[in-house]
């Protein structure tokens, strides 16, 4: 198989069985790798009975066909699973080095199922596979992990969990190459519950390209493109993701305090030019990366790479918190201890709300000290989450189910319970509506509509425009799985067009693939997922937002008097995507998605669609 490796590594930690077998070239065509190929596993490999904490549940780690074949970006890969925050079908995406060495160690997919008696990692190597103790590994954090296991750039990387993973918080990530996050959903509560702390890959196997001149040809007129665009050519090499700081709270679509306001008036001190100016150490990149986004930066305490947009805002504007020091630090504080910096900061911010309107006051005593603008708490709280230590404890468990506990579940920001990522989208409607529909819960990066709403790529639509703007999203969410399918990265998918994902692919599997056929794909894999969700029981009340989102209108700035119109866009969302009027794919869709006989042969029933 071109482009593929042509195998699946298959660990039993309960039995300590390894396998490998070959990887379906149907399959690999229908779903092409990535998140593609692990949701289409996870269908068959985990079904409604299983507890995301219990054995049953598997982790699927896998690369996809352009990754390690040196076209721009091409270092992704994904772990697929069942999330124990959500419950729904999860996977996370991550870049650096630790996807490379997988396919380079001859393998397209490693699946982990089982539990370990004791504490064990995993080491990859092209010779094979083999299961050694971790016990003198369990309790530390992620960068001595790295360092024990020998991590070496674009050689031997370690992917491991730190504390939060072994002490099972749903919002824990699994880290690779020290900085690099599979974060959202709880995979690092997955990891932990099975008593695996590592898994360490290496190879030198290079996947074969069936048409190694076509793909040069292909990458030179990418690269041009990377260095048309003044976003990828000047924004986040200069700035990194956290240049939209600033330009997000202009437009009042920059979260605070928990979304009470959409502007923070302490912006500008945690901007990315602020910490280009005072905290920037040096650049760094993925493997195969010519943008260059992510960025080391040091304060008087820590140098550590980050922080991420995302990161500034949820322990920034979310806490009420200008001190940019502080926020540094506790981003490389939860890189360390294996947390989502994104779900961490907002569960904290839903818990300073709380603690502020008397929720939790007097009844926890950690809380009492809870209130926004506290940068001295950040820290000391994310030690207590990650070690489930006091207030922690039940902070580990996601602000859905922490608000819930104390009788206020509206104050958690969240969908389907993952917390909102740093956009508000009374602001930005089309964000509104792929906040509501994502399959793993709330998430910007199933479809981002920062691009048109707010960038102007590839074009300007109106962010408060409503009728219409399900089309949009739509095309988005589809183009976004087939990207994260292809095993490269979004922000090269804002320069370059489609199109030259196609001929890419083409060069180096030897199919003949369109755009077209890219974005069915993406659909093909979405529709899979929106199946998996409804048979674990979610339905279309599932697709809401906060009612503070929906109810409380801005109350000053550019967004002022806008609550997100969800209901209009949500049914015309519904007919542009083939499903009924319940958010159910209609047998039609199924059947050009080819994806009715998967149904049929598990005798699932989505009403007509068996």
């Amino acid at each position: 198989m071109y482009g593929w490796m042509g195998k699946i590594l298959d660990v039993d930690l309960t039995t300590g069985a390894i396998e490998t077998r070959p990887l379906d070239a149907g399959l690999a065509r229908r779903f092409l790798g990535g998140r593609g190929l692990g949701a289409r596993l996870l269908w068959d490999l985990v079904d409604p009975t299983v507890d995301p904490l219990a054995a049953e549940n598997v982790l699927i780690f896998a690369a996809s066909p352009l990754t390690a074949t040196g076209y721009q970006t091409g270092n992704r890969f994904t772990v697929s699973t069942k999330s124990p925050l959500t419950g729904t079908v999860l996977d996370a995406n991550a870049g650096g080095f630790w996807g490379v060495q997988l396919k380079r160690s001859g393998h397209d997919v490693l699946i982990v199922r089982g539990r370990a008696e004791r504490p064990a990692w995993l080491e990859v190597t092209p010779e094979g596979a083999t299961l050694h103790d971790a016990a003198h590994l369990w309790g530390r954090r992620v960068g001595e992990t790295s360092e024990a296991l020998g991590q070496r750039r674009n050689k031997r990387s370690v992917l491991c969990i730190g504390p939060a993973g072994e002490n099972q918080c749903r919002i824990a990530a699994i880290m690779n190459d020290n900085a690099r996050a599979l974060a959202r959903g709880g995979p690092g509560a997955v990891m932990g519950s099975k008593n695996l702390k590592a898994i360490v890959v290496e190879g030198e196997r290079r996947p074969e390209i069936a048409d190694p001149e076509r793909l040069k040809f292909v990458r030179y007129e990418s690269r041009k493109m990377l260095t048309a665009s003044p976003l990828t050519s000047q924004a986040l090499p200069e700035f990194g993701t956290a240049v939209l700081v600033n330009l997000v709270n202009e437009i009042g679509a920059f979260p605070t305090r928990n979304f009470r306001q959409s502007q923070f008036e302490g912006a500008a001190r945690i901007s990315g030019e602020a910490l280009a100016e005072r905290h920037l150490l040096e650049k760094a990149a993925c493997w195969g990366c010519p943008i260059g986004c992510a960025r080391v930066s040091r304060t008087e305490r820590v140098e550590a790479e980050g922080p991420e947009y995302e990161t500034i805002w949820a322990f920034g504007a979310q806490c009420g918190v200008d001190d940019l020091p502080a926020i540094i630090e506790v981003n490389a504080l939860c890189n360390d201890l294996g947390l989502d910096t994104i779900s961490t900061g907002s569960t904290i911010g839903c818990a300073m709300e709380m603690a502020e309107l008397g929720h939790i006051g007097g009844q926890v005593t950690d809380a009492e000290r809870l209130c926004f603008g506290r940068a001295d708490l950040l820290a000391p709280t994310v030690e207590a989450i990650a070690y489930r230590r006091g207030l922690g404890d039940e902070l580990a468990e996601g602000s859905r189910r922490f608000a819930a506990r104390y009788g206020a579940p509206a104050l958690s920001m969240s969908v389907k319970g993952m917390e909102l990522p740093a956009y508000d989208p009374r602001g930005m409607q089309g964000q509104g509506l792929l906040f509501a529909t994502s399959n793993r819960g709330a998430c910007h990066m199933r479809g981002n509509m920062l691009g048109p709403e707010v960038l102007g790529l590839p074009k300007m639509i109106d962010r408060f425009q409503v009728q219409g703007k399900s089309s949009y999203v739509i095309l988005h969410q589809n183009a976004a799985a087939a990207i994260d399918a292809l095993g490269v990265c979004k922000f090269a998918n804002m320069a370059v067009a489609d199109e030259y994902f196609a001929r890419a692919l083409s060069a180096v599997t030897g199919l003949d693939v369109t755009a077209g056929d890219l974005i069915e794909t993406g659909e093909r894999i979405w529709n899979l997922e929106r199946l998996y969700n409804l048979r674990e029981g979610f339905t279309a009340d599932d697709d809401t937002l906060p009612p503070r989102l929906l109810e409380e209108p801005v109350t000053e700035g550019p967004s002022q008097g806008w609550v997100v119109k969800l209901a209009p866009m949500l049914a015309e969302y519904y007919r542009a995507r083939g499903w009924d009027e319940q958010g159910v794919p209609t047998p039609q869709i199924l059947e050009k998605l080819k994806l009715s006989s998967l149904l049929r042969r598990d005798g699932y029933n989505t009403g007509e669609a068996a």
